[in-house]
């Protein structure tokens, strides 16, 4: 069925088809223009925004991320902890065996002169390790020399004492007096070399055998020093592997040259 349009409803019609109106909507009341037809925006146009799902998804994938570089630096710095460690235990290792190496090999034996000839290597186990402490008289390299090249006598001690804020430890204490003193022997200046010493074991040289003591005041004139010591330091590094440092050390005064 067709329906006729009066001429001028047909003119309003025409009118809004040439403005590109829809010409199916009513007029504004009372004035006569038709309203506007409204435009619906394609999903995914210029206009669409994020939704929550996507939110969500974008803020997991960004805290894995960070977990990771968190992760990445933890391991950074503590690579680095540990690498500082491990080298200021290899410092204080080296420096404790320059100056245990020192000190023995300037043990005094002379037969000229009268000396205190002291060297006691007593042998001690805690827990199947090694705690072993020496004690000896030496020409302290650490005391101004005279002119004829050797300094004050002293008598120096290595001892180990149990760490008591770690259970497997022990400090490694070193301590002198004058061996121009006569009586016991009683040191004066005790000094702190490591706290985290797991064993401490040393042995001796006679030129035929190795033993793990020393008593010179039982040897004969001329014999009461060992012509070697073996030195054996094990350290804890907290956490990582024990590190083990060793070292030979001849005793020239032991020789039968003196």
């Amino acid at each position: 069925m067709t329906t006729v349009l009066p001429h001028s409803a047909s003119r309003l019609v025409c009118r809004r088809r040439l403005a590109g109106e829809d010409w199916r909507q009513p007029n504004f009341a009372g004035t006569g223009r038709a309203l506007p037809a409204r435009r619906t925006v394609a999903a995914g146009g210029a206009g669409a925004g994020f939704s929550l799902l996507e939110l969500m998804v974008a803020i997991a994938i960004l805290g894995i991320v960070m977990t990771m570089l968190a992760g990445a630096f933890h391991a950074v710095a503590m690579s680095k902890t540990h690498a500082e460690r491990r080298l200021a235990d290899d410092r204080a290792a080296r420096a404790i065996l320059w100056q245990l190496t020192n000190e023995l090999r300037a043990s005094v034996q002379t037969p000229l002169i009268a000396s205190h000839v002291l060297f006691i290597g007593s042998a001690g186990m805690e827990n199947f390790t090694p705690v072993d402490s020496v004690t000896f008289s030496t020409l302290n390299p650490a005391h101004r020399l005279v002119l004829g090249g050797f300094g004050s006598e002293e008598i120096v001690s290595y001892n180990l004492v149990p760490n008591r804020r770690h259970r497997a430890w022990h400090l490694l204490y070193r301590s002198q007096q004058s061996a121009l003193v006569t009586g016991n022997y009683n040191p004066q200046d005790k000094v702190l070399l490591a706290s985290n010493v797991l064993s401490f074991h040393l042995r001796y040289f006679n030129g035929r055998t190795w033993s793990e003591s020393w008593d010179s005041r039982s040897m004969p004139p001329g014999l009461a020093l060992p012509q070697a010591v073996a030195l054996d330091l094990l350290l804890d590094e907290g956490g990582a592997r024990p590190r083990l440092f060793s070292t030979l050390v001849t005793l020239p005064m032991a020789m039968a040259r003196w």
